[in-house]
């Protein structure tokens, strides 16, 4: 028999990347699950920080990889990559850094009192990789918060301070610590147990057959 009651202490911990196109496929089912367990489980998303450090540099230095990449996200996960996308890939000169999005992601959690980090993380990926836009620029996020119904100017504020940068460095070392190893990546976490639901991109239905499963046998503990 499903479990429908909210299970206490149990959350589902997405681990993804804004610049990662498998999360960007992943990202309609992660929505949907939002939606379907509102109620019952709530969901964090985490940065994980893929392009920081020494990888941070031009597009050019991986839209091979990049390129080839997308076509297999399309055929497997059903989304589209923007034309917008694939000519700032092709002309090369944009800078590939996650830490920027990733402050943005941080900023709407400490701002948004209606818990749509989801649907941030979404807006973010679209921003990008449906319509070409620049997530190193603050006027990408300060467009953002307006759609999500927050003051751009406050936004702004947050997303460069310095509290904002070291809350970000932190999750990184968090999701080092849970021992990741690529994104997506999706944990069912009870208490001090994790269940990791998923590495890398996994249909709707899978997963949520996966969570029930959990939801069930837990409950039962």
């Amino acid at each position: 028999m499903e479990t429908r009651a909210a299970l206490p202490d149990a959350q589902l911990l997405y681990i993804f990347d804004p610049l990662c196109g498998w999360c960007f496929g992943m990202s309609p089912v992660m929505q949907q699950l939002a939606a379907e367990y509102a109620e019952r489980l709530p969901i964090t998303v985490l940065s994980g920080g893929m392009v920081t450090g020494d990888d941070v540099g031009p597009i050019r230095e991986s839209w091979d990889y990049i390129g080839q990449a997308l076509v297999q996200v399309e055929n497997v996960t059903g989304v589209q990559f923007g034309s917008a996308f694939r000519q700032l890939g092709e002309e090369g000169s944009y800078i590939n850094n996650s830490e920027p999005p990733s402050r943005a992601l941080q900023t709407f959690k400490q701002l948004d009192p209606l818990g749509r980090e989801i649907a941030f993380a979404h807006a973010i990926q679209q921003a990008h990789f449906g319509e070409g836009r620049d997530l190193n620029a603050a006027e990408t996020y300060e467009q953002l918060a307006l759609a999500f119904g927050l003051d751009a100017a406050e936004f702004r504020r947050w997303w460069d301070s310095d509290s904002v940068r070291q809350a970000t460095q932190q999750e990184f070392e968090v999701v080092q610590r849970l021992g990741v190893q690529g994104f997506p990546t999706l944990i069912f976490a009870h208490g001090q147990q994790g269940y990791v639901l998923a590495r890398g991109y996994q249909p709707y239905e899978t997963l949520k057959a996966g969570i029930e499963q959990l939801l069930h046998d837990t409950a039962k503990e």
